[in-house]
Formats: C-alpha cells, structure tokens, sequence
C-alpha cells in the first residue's frame, strides 16, 4: 500500500477522480492500462443513495452484476447493504466477500436444475423467479432437499433454507415494453396455487424498470400501479423496486434524482398502513462514477486536423455500447489552449475499437496518459480476452493512500482450462 502526498489528494476534481501526478505515479507503480476506483468517491454514492429513503424497512442490495471485485463490495457491506445477484457467480462472490445469505437476494432467470440446488444449498432464502417455470423448478427443488435431509419423524433441525421468501419478477407490458423478463398479472393465480401446493407461498413483487433508466418520472409515476399490482398476491410482504436506476455518462445530461424518488415511494408506502419490507437493488448508479481506466497514447498519428490516438487498451475492456450506450468522457491532464478533435483507438485491429470519437483534446505524445471516466459498472464486469489481450490490473485510492485490489493478467491467462497434451 502507497501514500499520495497530501497536495496529491487534494487536486481531485468533480469530474476526474484525482490528479494527473496521480495517474503517473499509479501507472509507475502498476502498470498500465489500469482500472482506478475512488474509495471515498463510492463510500459518499452510497451514503447519499442510503439516506435518500427514509422508508424504515428498507433493504439495500448492490447489484453486484455491474462489479463483482470483492474488495469494493466490502465496502457495501460496510455501510449494511446486501447483495443483489442475478446469477450463481453472483451469489458465490457475494459469500466470499462475507456477506450472509440471508443479506442477499435472488433476482435471475432461466436456472438449471443444478444451479437452483446449489443456489438453495448457499442458504439463499429470497428468490425473485422470472416464470412459471421457473418457479415451478424452485419449489421441487427445494421440496426435494428438505426431504432428503430430513428423514421421516426425524426431529433433526431444518436445514439453512429452511424459510423460503418467494417473488415473482414481474413483466407489465405497459411499464416494461415488451421484455422477456417476468411473469404477468394473469398468471398470478397459478403462480399462487403452485406454490400453495409445496406448501409455500408468494409473498413479493420484483419490478424491474430497463437498464440505465435516468428518468426518475419513469420510476415514480409507477409506484401505485406496482403497489396495486403486489396486492394481488394474498400473502404480499415485500416490495423489490428493482434496479435499472441510471447514471448520466453524458455529464450535463439528466441524472436520476434518489431524493425524489426516495420522497415519493416512502410516502406512497407508509399510506398503506402497515409494514411492508422495501427492497432497493441499485448497481450502476451506485458505482460508475467512482472508477476509471487508464491508457498510455503508444501511437499518433494525423489525418488532416484531426489526432488519431492508439492507446494500450482496448474495447474488450469496457462493456458494450449497447449497456452504457456507446460514450465514455475521455480526458487528460495536458493543458492546451486549442483542443483538436481527437479518436482515441484501441490496441487490436477490429475496425471499430474506438474508446472515444471526435473528444476535443490536446495535441498529444506517446507515453501520455488518458483517462476514460465513469467505467465503475459493466467495466472490468464486462471486459474479455477479445483478441487474446489479457485483462488490466484494478487498484483502489482511499483515505490517500493506494493498493492492488486485482492483479493484471499475463498471457498464462490464455491457457487456463485449455488441454495441452491432446
């Protein structure tokens, strides 16, 4: 672990999450490229989210979907959030970084038998289901685990999931748009009578808005419809408003505002007149603003006025347009009274590994540095070995000081798994 000077730690802006002295001396200390994550940053994301509902019976989950390093999400679980998963992976990482099964939540879809055995096993005890199907598996699963861990009359204790928390993902086509996820409000009634028949029972609603939604109205305008929409479900006890909150890339674009949202689905609640658990699933909003990954410029070159910049990383190293919607805010510590319009490119010869088009930057040199902002969520999450380039290192900044929180891959990397001999 490295200490930044005090002068260091104090030159961070709102934008970049700290210096240019400080770039240098990460990629003198690691190497580059380098995913940097702000611990400080993410602690004040999730306080401010935290405090935002006021609702008292509230539970927040990361979606650890977005970032699954475990050092960031002890830091979730330092400020008593749980986890969300969306698949078995999830969950595992979840229990290695020391999370209760009972702190983390299951909102995936399309389980084989094995894995929702193994997801029972992990003590799991909430589980949102994304079909009748599904559903169905659960409970059979679940039934058969009991009985073959407790013989007949024994009077052995039950088993960790013992207590099932059983949801449906819901799927309102005037809400959700035509989405494969969920199940509607007219299969409620099987829904019910199946897990009636294994002797359990429905008692939450999932609800899940779109991937990097920044319009609060798009969450608050729903809220009675969802409220009505649980109360369907005799035996409701739980609310999972879900995730797909936003994160505004674009820094001058419209954020999602958590204190509106949090104002208005606390009062909505609270006029039910009695107690509703409130589970909240945030993942990029919480975490994409505290990271970014940075590059060396190993190539320059002009066409006409505009700088054609090669770096030594490339688009297999963020997540795809389609997830944060094709632009990342590119910037460098260079100071330069006239900017020229600039591609940075990746390090492979697939014709569209641009990490940023027409930024308005400095002329630079080879061995500058460049920093790609907001790459928290779906970054090193969604990064792969796309042209066989082994994985960046991540590296965590807080309270002034520095440390390794992954190692950088090497090309060993590319022969795991593989059979040699044959």
């Amino acid at each position: 672990m490295a200490r930044l000077d005090k002068k260091e730690t104090q030159l961070i802006s709102s934008f970049s999450l700290f210096s240019g002295e400080v770039a240098q001396e990460l990629v003198n200390t690691y190497g580059s490229p380098l995913y940097v994550y702000n611990g400080d940053r993410l602690r004040e994301t999730i306080e401010r989210i935290t405090k935002a509902i006021s609702y008292p019976h509230t539970q927040f989950r990361f979606a650890s979907v977005t970032n699954g390093n475990i050092a960031l999400l002890k830091i979730f679980r330092s400020f008593g959030w749980g986890l969300h998963a969306n698949t078995p992976g999830d969950i595992y990482l979840g229990l290695q970084a020391g999370f209760d099964p009972s702190e983390i939540v299951y909102s995936g879809s399309n389980l084989n038998r094995d894995e929702m055995l193994q997801v029972l096993n992990w003590g799991v005890t909430t589980l949102n289901l994304d079909s009748l199907a599904q559903l169905q598996l659960c409970c059979e699963v679940f039934a058969n685990r009991i009985s073959s861990l407790l013989p007949l009359c024994s009077s052995a204790p039950l088993p960790p999931c013992h207590f099932l928390r059983l949801g449906l993902r819901l799927n309102l086509p005037e809400i959700t748009g035509d989405s494969r996820i969920g199940v509607r409000p007219e299969e409620f009634a099987d829904a019910i009578a199946l897990t009636h028949n294994f002797g359990l029972k429905l008692s939450g609603l999932h609800f899940y808005r779109g991937t990097g939604t920044n319009a609060t109205t798009a969450f608050t305008q729903v809220i009675d419809t969802l409220i009505a929409t649980a109360q369907l479900l005799p035996d409701w006890e739980y609310l999972d408003f879900g995730g797909g909150f936003g994160y505004p890339y674009h820094h001058n674009k419209t954020a999602f505002d958590w204190e509106i949202f949090g104002a208005e689905l606390t009062e909505r609640i609270r006029r039910l007149g009695r107690k509703i658990d409130l589970v909240i699933e945030p993942g990029r909003s919480a975490i994409a603003g505290c990271a970014t990954l940075l590059a060396q410029v190993v190539s320059i070159k002009w066409q006409g006025e505009k700088q054609i910049i090669g770096v030594d990383t490339t688009v297999a190293n963020l997540s795809v347009p389609s997830v944060h919607g094709g632009y990342r805010e590119i910037i460098t510590w260079k100071q330069a009274d006239n900017p020229f319009t600039t591609d940075i490119c990746g390090n492979t010869t697939y014709s569209r590994d641009y990490l940023g088009k027409n930024c308005q930057l400095p002329a630079l040199e080879i061995g500058d540095i460049v920093a790609i902002l907001d790459v928290g969520a779906y970054g090193y999450a969604m990064s792969s070995h796309f042209l066989h380039r082994p994985k960046p290192a991540e590296v965590l900044l807080e309270n002034g000081t520095h440390r390794l929180i992954r190692q950088r891959e090497d090309y060993s990397v590319l022969l795991t798994n593989q059979m040699l001999d044959n």
